[in-house]
């Protein structure tokens, strides 16, 4: 029997302070992991008991100056698999222990006992006295339920138009258990006929569940080779061994395709986990996870975080992915922190890609992770024919940006009943709007970046902080009037370009600002299936997730576009994203054909997609990347040194740099102004520390850093393994 706990030392949820013991009063039970509230001064802080030997305190305190804990959340404790991820990942990614905790707590109604919540749905009831709001608001909330607030965001009118039509009887409260258990999903419902590959890549994996042990795999199979079918073979062994599963995925607008193909295998949707949910909906989702009753759950990254009562296998699909980097707060990459969780669970984990990266392949050829192809496509489906097209050879008509012969094969397309995808990674009408009078561009005033124009909402927009304002009529700099003048395409560019070539053609704009929530994917995948769309001019969202059997064409707008900047990852990620997009052809028994847009068509890169050796290109990449000494043979930090004041921030980046150890195998480049000098009003400027792979970096920059002092208006932050260096 374990002894009563006394004395507790808490990890609270506030990120400057460090741990903090508390007297455990008379009658109240906690153990490590137990979630409290904790005084703080006049404050009450949330935390989670820890154990003393895993969590030094640098100010220890007599019994008799300790303060009493207020109360235990009515939830269960933070699990010992879990703590253990959140010290790894702290001491890893060098973040704060509390500032790690706090996404395994973000949900903090999931703490409050059971209860009901009244929520709102409309009755059919049309009023006598019907406003053009009343009327948007009812069209747009549809089906729908939620509360009040909610109902309004979905409808776009305040809270008292919804609360208007509710006292008309237009729209109704019912009462919601919001703890409400959900449906199981069944491992037999409806199970797939695997051909011969993808039946021996699934035993694989259903051995490795069934072993209980942890087996990092990568599931490495072209696209369209049907790696979500084999691997959900893999959960349904999960779900046999009344284990709980994890699905991560990169994209919140990949949910709901992901949730229907699911809801056809096991008879039931999994539990969803990202940004888009309602409160009462994450509250939900949190505590079935905890308890071990929500089996399966898909989700963003964050999703990595929550409590599983009984993990059995972690998949991370598209495992590639750069935007499972978390670039804000805790500076984590999901796809290696789901090994470490796997590791602490003693559970699978799947990394499924058709692009793998090469510190995955890395990780193969070391022997730390086994690997299972699937080398061809399902059924009758074969990969597309892929053709590079030289902008020097095939210039656009003036004023366009689609050359010739893929603007013939869109008529060709067209004429044949099929659907075609436009691939240009960059939202918007255009990336830079100047004046054709004096030469003034428009530059965001929060951010060293140039404006975006964005037509469709007739706004500028500038794409790192957020920051809009309408296009203005003159010029601000000289006052001449329709002056302005778009440089460069963007999506909604090429799909002018498009609507114009082809006046009948039905198209859509594929973006994170015309697709944002799940509904609206799936609102796309439906007008997809059913033949309403013929041309789609997407970005990246579009390039992954998605099987459309008629889309037969790809154009890919500007191949050269995401090799510009000098990123370490540029041709990489170049071809991951071409690779991916062009799998989007073909899908189906009709044959697909891409045509790649390029200055360079005889780059490395381009000659890789159009012959299809991708291993040649891993090859030399990886090469590349050995002679360098990158990453994975080498190891990176970012140290980002930002503040409102220039001044403040870049003598406390010179501090940094004029301190800097010396260390064998470590070198530190900087400090200089970042390429994104200026970030939501703060100057900002980097130092890069390259050491070998073998050297502990975090230590060291963990002495080093803790060891100076800089005015409390700098912010000084450290990314270990950046992905990012604006």
């Amino acid at each position: 029997m374990r002894a009563r706990m006394s004395r507790a030392r808490v990890l609270v949820l506030n990120s400057a302070l460090g741990p903090l013991d508390y007297r455990v009063p008379h009658g109240m039970s906690v153990e490590p992991g137990s979630i409290v509230v904790a005084p703080l001064g006049p404050r009450q802080l949330m935390g989670v008991v820890w154990e003393r030997e895993r969590l030094p305190s640098d100010a220890e305190v007599g019994d008799n100056r300790l303060r009493n804990l207020l109360a235990v959340a009515d939830a269960p404790p933070l699990r010992p698999a879990l703590r253990r991820l959140i010290e790894w990942t702290a001491d890893y990614y060098l973040a704060p222990p509390a500032s790690v905790a706090r996404m395994a707590l973000s949900s903090t109604s999931a703490l409050e006992g059971s209860r009901h919540v009244i929520e709102y749905r409309a009755t059919g009831h049309i009023p006598e006295r019907m406003t053009a709001q009343r009327e948007q608001a009812l069209e747009r909330i549809g089906d729908r339920q939620g509360l009040i607030r909610e109902l309004a965001a979905i409808a776009d009118v305040s809270d008292g138009v919804i609360r208007g039509l509710v006292k008309v009887g237009a729209i109704e409260g019912v009462e919601v258990d919001i703890d409400s258990p959900y449906p199981l999903p069944d491992p037999e419902h409806a199970p797939p006929t695997l051909s011969a590959d993808q039946r021996a890549a699934a035993d694989v994996l259903m051995g490795n569940v069934a072993a209980h042990a942890f087996r990092p795999t990568l599931l490495d199979g072209v696209t369209g080779s049907g790696k979500t079918e084999v691997y959900f073979e893999a959960v349904a062994e999960a779900l046999r061994h009344d284990r709980q599963v994890l699905v991560l995925l990169p994209e919140i607008a990949l949910t709901e395709p992901f949730l229907k193909r699911f809801h056809d295998r096991f008879g039931c949707e999994p539990v969803a986990w990202h940004s888009g949910l309602r409160s009462t909906q994450r509250r939900r989702a949190w505590r079935a996870i905890a308890s071990g009753d929500a089996r399966v759950t898909v989700g963003a990254r964050s999703a990595l975080f929550l409590p599983y009562a009984n993990l059995g296998l972690i998949v991370v699909d598209e495992a590639h992915e750069t935007s499972f980097k978390q670039e804000d707060g805790v500076h984590y990459h999901a796809r290696d922190v789901a090994v470490m969780r796997g590791k602490f669970e003693s559970c699978p984990v799947i990394l499924a890609s058709a692009t793998p990266a090469i510190e995955t392949r890395q990780q193969v050829t070391l022997g730390n992770y086994a690997e299972v192809k699937l080398p061809g496509r399902f059924g009758l489906a074969e990969m597309p024919a892929i053709e590079a097209l030289d902008l020097l050879e095939h210039k656009p008509d003036r004023g366009r940006w689609l050359a010739p012969p893929l603007v013939k094969a869109l008529e060709e397309t067209l004429e044949r009943g099929e659907q075609s995808l436009l691939f240009l990674n960059r939202r918007g009408y255009a990336p830079l709007t100047l004046c054709r009078h004096c030469g003034h561009r428009f530059q965001c005033p929060n951010c060293t970046a140039w404006m975006v124009e964005h037509r469709l909402t007739r706004r500028l927009a500038c794409h790192h902080c957020g920051h809009i304002e309408p296009v203005p009529r003159a010029c601000p700099e000289c006052s001449e009037e329709d002056s302005l003048v778009a440089c460069g395409p963007g999506v909604e560019r090429i799909a002018d370009e498009a609507s114009a070539l082809f006046p009948e053609a039905r198209v859509a704009i594929v973006t994170s600002d015309t697709i944002w929530s799940p509904a609206k994917a799936a609102e796309f995948v439906g007008r997809m299936e059913a033949g309403a769309i013929d041309i789609v001019v997407g970005t990246q969202l579009v390039t992954k997730g998605y099987h459309f059997p008629n889309l037969t064409l790809v154009g890919v707008v500007d191949a050269d576009l995401g090799l510009e900047g000098g990123d370490l990852r540029a041709a990489e990620r170049t071809f991951q994203q071409i690779r991916q997009v062009s799998g989007r052809a073909g899908r189906g028994e009709k044959p697909g054909r891409v045509f790649i847009q390029t200055h360079s068509p005889g780059a490395q890169v381009m000659q890789a997609l159009v012959t299809g050796d991708s291993e040649a290109f891993y090859e030399a990449e990886t090469d590349a990347r050995r002679e360098a000494g990158a990453p994975p043979f080498g190891r990176y930090a970012a140290i980002i040194v930002s503040s409102e004041d220039q001044a403040a921030a870049q003598e406390t980046a010179r501090l940094i740099g004029r301190s800097a150890p010396e260390v064998d195998g470590m070198h530190v480049y900087g400090p200089a102004p970042a390429p994104l000098a200026m970030l939501r009003g703060r100057h900002r400027f980097r130092l890069l520390v390259h050491a070998r792979r073998a050297l502990d970096v975090q230590e060291v920059i963990r002495g080093w850093l803790g060891a100076l002092d800089w005015p409390s208006k700098v912010r000084v932050a450290v990314d270990v393994d950046p992905y990012s260096f604006l």
